[in-house]
């Protein structure tokens, strides 16, 4: 799909759909539309006749979005419940421009096919029998100037990140300006991004709150990395990992431990064979250190950041030893190399079990 095909209305969100469904049905299936392709003037937009081999039909009662954020699924939910209780054996499908991951996430949990025009495709029909599953677009191809940006990249949306993993609370825009040490307008514009992803909704009060942190962190961690936002030197601890800890807990540079010697303070996972730290001043640090310049066979990397969130909400681990954040440790395994991942899942399983004693 490019612009030239980006449909620009719900009657064509329709065609593209059945297009989409049509090319992905098994020989000897059919799909037809009641209306071709007109939107009705009843509680739901089309109604289509998926056919069997042998014959049997199955209605599909269709909601056709140019868009849909999280905060519709609900409504969706109960408007496709009421027309399929009009129809018996009726399915819902929500068909849709294009549907972000967390979208097409919350349809399924709450029992809804859905179709979008990049290729987004789940159906799911008990009689006759059907299920259709298949992979489009995890970034809307068709958005435009003046929607929000589709990243997280950056100052402003990293500190914004760091601030709604770390806190499990509601919050006012004033607030979280504050807290974050972003301007007014950049704070808009991340929430405005992060609720059409489905990663922020609103409260009753109109307060922002984070429904998943999990999938914010996965989120960030697409656009965030130790490597992609830090300039990184590497080193070789002669006297091994647990004197250069030494060296670090005794000392008055500003650094913050991540990786997995951080993680092993919640979640261990294996021996740490090499060490990732962020710190102000590689150079002085190193020397501080006793460590040695390498350009292979590095056991060591100093990382000066970007962005100064790094070192926001660490604490002092034994002997005074500084350790970034359970979030930052994990979007930094999340994007690390090697067997980084891995520890990254363990890590998070942690948190997720443990939520109340780093998330406040």
């Amino acid at each position: 799909m490019d612009s030239r095909t980006r449909p620009q209305n719900e009657a064509e969100v329709l065609t593209a759909g059945i297009t989409m469904l049509r090319d992905r049905l098994p020989a000897g299936w059919d799909v037809r539309s009641r209306s071709h392709g007109t939107v009705l003037d009843t509680g739901f937009d089309e109604l289509w006749d998926v056919t069997s081999p042998d014959g049997s039909t199955v209605v599909l009662i269709v909601e056709a979005k140019r868009l849909v954020e999280r905060r519709d699924t609900s409504a969706l939910l109960e408007q496709l419940s009421t027309s399929t209780g009009a129809i018996p054996g009726s399915r819902g499908v929500v068909v849709s421009r294009y549907l972000s991951p967390p979208v097409r996430e919350r349809l399924s949990d709450a029992g809804l096919s859905y179709i979008d025009a990049t290729g987004n495709i789940r159906v799911s029909v008990p009689r006759p029998g059907l299920y259709i599953a298949d992979r489009g677009a995890d970034r809307d191809p068709w958005r435009g100037p003046g929607r929000p940006r589709g990243t997280l990249k950056g100052v402003p949306a990293a500190k914004i990140a760091r601030a709604l993993l770390d806190h499990d609370r509601p919050w006012t825009v004033r607030e979280l300006v504050e807290v974050a040490g972003v301007s007014t307008g950049s704070t808009y514009r991340v929430i405005e991004f992060l609720e059409t992803e489905g990663l922020a909704t609103r409260n009753s009060s109109g307060a922002v709150i984070v429904p998943d942190w999990v999938a914010l962190l996965r989120r960030w961690s697409e656009d965030y990395g130790f490597v992609r936002n830090s300039h990184v030197t590497r080193w070789i601890a002669p006297r091994g990992l647990s004197y250069l800890l030494q060296q670090a807990a005794e000392s008055s540079v500003r650094y913050a431990v991540t990786g997995t010697l951080a993680a092993a303070t919640w979640a261990p996972y294996a021996p740490a064979r090499s060490a990732m730290i962020y710190t102000s001043d590689a150079e002085r640090s190193a020397q501080l250190w006793e460590l040695r310049p390498a350009d292979a066979g590095a056991n060591v990397m100093l990382a000066e950041p970007e962005i100064d969130v790094v070192f926001a909400r660490g604490l002092a681990a034994a002997a005074g030893l500084m350790i970034a954040a359970p979030s930052q440790v994990a979007v930094d395994l999340m994007t690390g190399p090697g067997r980084n991942p891995s520890e990254a899942e363990q890590l998070i399983e942690w948190m997720a079990r443990n939520e109340s004693s780093w998330r406040r």
